[in-house]
């Protein structure tokens, strides 16, 4: 599996795209409105920029992507109206992800977005910043930008997402889990938090050499709670039950063993403190806040219920298909095509089962990290 080869978000608008399968990120966008607009309205008060340059990294498409500029022109539309009038100031924005992303629907996106804008801020009596937006094509664990070049950086539910599969997981280290699981060895648990500490540093080593100094990084991402590797919450919920659903086909013959056995989610959920402790040993970026809140189980899935079926039966639907819009393109490129309909199914199945059972449920947890660069 190579990650920047095989991974993407599922595109276009079909019935499971990312555009309409992304509610849970959205609620996580707007949980984390009030820390990006804190950031933004410092940069504008500390540092003055005449030509204000804002990154969302790993910023996928459709609402989700250009409700983040929306609510940013908004904040700086009126931080200009009312406080920071004596000089103008443009904002250009840049949309990264990997180069398989589909940044066409972001583009044909724009001329409606614009419009919406005009009008949002005529009906509050503002006029917007001029304001231009461009497509960023690579990894965020390379160089994206030129020194000392981004006010203010963000990312949303993408720096989960490691480089790549944990080296040195190989063959059936893992054995009927796709992540990390109930019966996961630790060995493997600790190649996931390696990994993901190899990743994070890089990312704000790159980061550093592209903030200006004194500019602001809002990151958002899947975590846990507990100090417990095995125990992220909803999110090992989900992992493990796709996990049994495999292991069902597995004994039905439909899927290889072998194929389930070499098959590793690369995703990391880390805590407060992880994430804490590799930002001071980076030395170049100060903790200004750090936010975690919970994504209760009755709002991660909730959405319209068709007539004829339970609410457990329309959560598990619901929650096969953001998970299929998020994770297709692995399970494809390892799996096949042919099967997909099926293991989304099973899944689908799995989940809709655990909801109607008497298991305390698990919400995901969120983490907010709010960080400032050094001057």
């Amino acid at each position: 599996m190579k990650i920047e080869r095989d991974f993407h978000m599922m595109k276009g608008d079909s019935e499971f795209s990312y555009a309409k399968n992304s509610r849970i990120q959205k609620r996580v966008v707007l949980a984390a409105k009030p820390i990006v607009e804190k950031a933004v309205r410092e940069v504008c008060i500390d540092l003055h920029p005449q030509s204000m340059v804002i990154a969302d990294l790993g910023c996928s498409f459709g609402a989700n992507t250009l409700l983040f500029i929306s609510e940013m022109i908004t904040t700086i539309c009126e931080d200009y109206n009312n406080t920071i009038k004596e000089s103008s100031m443009e904002v250009q924005f840049f949309l990264n992800d990997l180069p398989s992303n589909d940044f066409n629907h972001i583009f044909q996106s724009l001329e409606q977005f614009e419009q919406l804008i005009t009008q949002d801020c005529a009906c509050k009596g503002l006029q917007p910043p001029p304001h231009f937006v461009a497509g960023l094509p690579g990894s965020f664990y390379t160089r994206l930008f030129p020194c000392n070049s981004v006010h203010l950086f963000h990312s949303s539910m993408s720096v989960t997402w490691l480089s790549q599969v944990p080296e040195q997981l190989d063959g059936s280290m893992n054995e009927g889990n796709i992540h990390i699981g109930a019966t996961t060895p630790p060995s493997v648990a600790k190649l996931y938090q390696n990994q993901f500490e190899k990743d994070f540093s890089r990312f704000l080593q790159m980061r550093c050499m592209e903030i200006v100094p004194g500019g602001r990084m809002v990151l958002t991402v899947a975590g846990r709670k507990s100090k417990d590797v095995f125990n992220a919450g909803g999110t090992t919920t989900i992992f493990d039950l796709l996990s049994q659903g495999l292991r069902i086909l597995v004994a039905e013959g439909r899927v290889a063993k072998e194929k389930l056995d070499s098959f590793n989610i690369p995703v990391y959920c880390p805590s407060a403190d992880e994430l804490t402790q590799l930002v001071q040993q980076c030395e170049l970026l100060d903790i200004s806040d750090i936010q975690l809140f919970e994504m209760d189980e009755n709002r991660m899935h909730d959405s319209e219920q068709a007539e004829g079926t339970t609410a457990a039966h329309t959560a598990g639907q619901s929650m096969s298909a953001t998970l299929r819009a998020a994770a297709e393109s692995l399970v494809a490129s390892h799996f096949g095509e042919d099967i997909l309909e099926e293991i989304f199914m099973v899944f689908a199945r799995n989940f809709t089962s655990y909801i109607e059972s008497e298991v305390e449920k698990s919400g995901i947890t969120i983490i907010t990290l709010y960080l400032q660069a050094k001057h």
